[in-house]
C-alpha cells in the first residue's frame, strides 16, 4: 500500500468528480456551486475529490473574517475519499490544494467548511489540517422526511408548498424531523497574516460537548444532544467528508 505523499492532486473536470462524489459520499449528492475540482490520484487511479466554490449565501459568512469581499474566500463544499487511499491522505491531499490556491488564486485568503454531526463526524480531519473550529450548532437545517431521506430546508423552501408555505413548514407537517446531532463551522486561512481578522471566537477543541461527538457516522456518546450546544447561528452548513475518511 501506498504512503500519504506517494498521492498526487491536480485539477480535474467536473463530471468525473461528481461521479466520485456521488459513489462515495455519505450523502450521495454533490453541490451546483463547486468551482474548483481537485482529483486525489494513487498510481493513476482516481481515488478522491475535493470541490471548491462560494457559499450558497456569502453574506451569511463574509462577516465571519473582517474586510472579506466576495472573492476573499472559498467553501469546502465536498471532499470524498477511498479507503484505498492510503493514512492521512485527506491532510497530504488539503494540504497540497491550499498550496494550490496560495499559487493560483492569492486573492483567496481563508476557507470555510462544515462537518455535518448528525450523519457523519464532528470534523477531526479538519482539526488535524489546521482548520479553527469556530461554531458548533445543535441541527435545525437538516431533516429526515417520512421517506427516510435527508434534506436540507434550504432546499425545500426553494421550492415552496402549492399552499404558500414554506417547504419546511409542509415537511414538518408532513411528518419530517430534525436530524439530531451537531453541526461544526471550520476555517483554515490560506493567507496566515489575515488570522487576525477573524471576528468570531475561537473554539479550543476539548470544548467540544460529549454529546456533539461523531466519528465514523457514530456517536461517541450514548447521551442526546443538549438544548444549550456551544455557539448558535450562522449559516447553513455543508455535507462535507464521508465517513471512510474519518
Amino acid at each position: 500500500m501506498g504512503r500519504a505523499k506517494d498521492i498526487v492532486v491536480r485539477p480535474i473536470r467536473a463530471r468525473p468528480a461528481n461521479a466520485l462524489v456521488k459513489r462515495l459520499h455519505y450523502s450521495g449528492k454533490v453541490t451546483q456551486n463547486s468551482q474548483l475540482h481537485l482529483g486525489v490520484f494513487l498510481d493513476g487511479q482516481l481515488l478522491g475529490a475535493m470541490q471548491f466554490g462560494p457559499p450558497i449565501d456569502r453574506r451569511k459568512v463574509l462577516h465571519l473574517v473582517e474586510g472579506s469581499r466576495w472573492d476573499s474566500m472559498v467553501e469546502l463544499n465536498r471532499m470524498a475519499f477511498s479507503d484505498k487511499l492510503p493514512r492521512n491522505s485527506e491532510s497530504r491531499a488539503m494540504a497540497v490544494a491550499f498550496r494550490l490556491l496560495r499559487k493560483n488564486a492569492p486573492q483567496v485568503k481563508w476557507v470555510l467548511s462544515f462537518a455535518d454531526g448528525c450523519q457523519c463526524g464532528d470534523g477531526t480531519i479538519y482539526r488535524a489540517a489546521g482548520f479553527l473550529l469556530t461554531q458548533v450548532k445543535k441541527n435545525s437545517t437538516l431533516l429526515r422526511m417520512p421517506d427516510g431521506s435527508v434534506v436540507a430546508n434550504k432546499s425545500l423552501n426553494d421550492n415552496p408548498a402549492p399552499n404558500g408555505k414554506s417547504g419546511t413548514s409542509a415537511a414538518k407537517n408532513a411528518g419530517a424531523v430534525p436530524l439530531q446531532g451537531f453541526q461544526f463551522r471550520y476555517i483554515r486561512f490560506i493567507d496566515p497574516t489575515w488570522r487576525d481578522r477573524l471576528a468570531v471566537p475561537v473554539i479550543p477543541f476539548d470544548r467540544i460537548p460529549a454529546e456533539a461527538k461523531m466519528v465514523r457516522g457514530l456517536r461517541v456518546s450514548s447521551s442526546e444532544p443538549s438544548e444549550n450546544p456551544s455557539e448558535v447561528g450562522g449559516a447553513a452548513p455543508t455535507l462535507t467528508l464521508h465517513p471512510s475518511s474519518r
